[in-house]
Order: C-alpha cells, then sequence, then structure tokens
C-alpha cells in the first residue's frame, strides 16, 4: 500500500516536494501541477468541432477536474493546519503548489546566503580561547551547512586557513 508522506510543516521543503510529486505521480494526478487544462473545442470565430472531437473534450475535461480535485485536496491533506488555513483559499492545485514552491525555496536560498555570510563574517578573536572559536566554526560549516554549499564552505575555509 503507498504510504503518504509526513504533512509539511514548514521546513525541509525540498524533501517533502519530492515525496509528494512521487505520490501525486503515482496517484495519477500530478499532471495537473504541469500540464495545461484542456482547452474548449467551441472558441468564437473559429470552425465547429467535430462530434469526435467535442467528445474528446468532454472526456479530457472531465479527467482534469477529477485530478484537479484529487490533487488539490491530497496537497491539502499533506500539509499542516496553519498552513491548511491559508491554502484553502487557493482555487486550484497548481497555484497552491507555485505558492508553496516560491515561498520555501526563497527561504532555503536565503538560509544558505546566511551560512555563507556568518562564514565570511567569522573573525577569530585573542579574548577567546582558540579550541572554542574553532568549535564555533565547525557549527558554522557542519553543523548549520545545507548539503550543496558545504563543499563550497569547506574550500573556503582550506583558503582561508592557507592565506
Amino acid at each position: 500500500m503507498l504510504k503518504k508522506p509526513e504533512k509539511f510543516k514548514g521546513s525541509d521543503f525540498r524533501r517533502w516536494q519530492q515525496k509528494m510529486l512521487f505520490y501525486l505521480t503515482t496517484l495519477h494526478v500530478s499532471n495537473v501541477l504541469t500540464d495545461p487544462e484542456p482547452t474548449d473545442p467551441y472558441v468564437e470565430g473559429q470552425n465547429v468541432p467535430t462530434e469526435a472531437q467535442v467528445a474528446d473534450y468532454e472526456r479530457a475535461a472531465s479527467l482534469w477536474n477529477h485530478n484537479e480535485y484529487n490533487c488539490r485536496n491530497y496537497l491539502l491533506n499533506a500539509i499542516d493546519d496553519s498552513l491548511y488555513d491559508i491554502y484553502s483559499t487557493f482555487s486550484n492545485a497548481r497555484e497552491i503548489w507555485i505558492s508553496l514552491e516560491k515561498k520555501y525555496r526563497t527561504e532555503v536560498a536565503c538560509s544558505k546566503k546566511f551560512v555563507v555570510g556568518k562564514f565570511l563574517n567569522f573573525k577569530m578573536n585573542d579574548a577567546k580561547p582558540v579550541v572554542k572559536q574553532v568549535e564555533e566554526l565547525q557549527i558554522i560549516v557542519v553543523g548549520k551547512c545545507i548539503s550543496g554549499i558545504r563543499g563550497i564552505i569547506i574550500v573556503m575555509f582550506i583558503f582561508e586557513v592557507l592565506v
């Protein structure tokens, strides 16, 4: 049986997003997050669509609406209640997905900048014991460092020590 992802509480967005996308894909509803909604064949100024075109559209629109409804509710049920109150006002799954992505991917980028800034502004102080300061630096580099920039910070650290 397919296990649904843990509720998103505002942290580790990338991990939750990947798990949620896999979950929605296995439920065959993730298409509403990326694919455009089927277009009505009755467009003013164009030829009248054939019965087959109308039937295809109605089938596609029905499937789309079903997937949209399910995907929206799967997303809402996979977020914490505090976030639910905010995102339940969005009219469709794509709006929820994009809004979450904009908010929480931006926060990840800001936290990376914060860690790098903290590292670059680190200064050794003669009044403090060296071991204590090295521990503080290790916490910045290893403890709070986000994977992906850890390697860059280590290289910068080695460069700073050598120079």
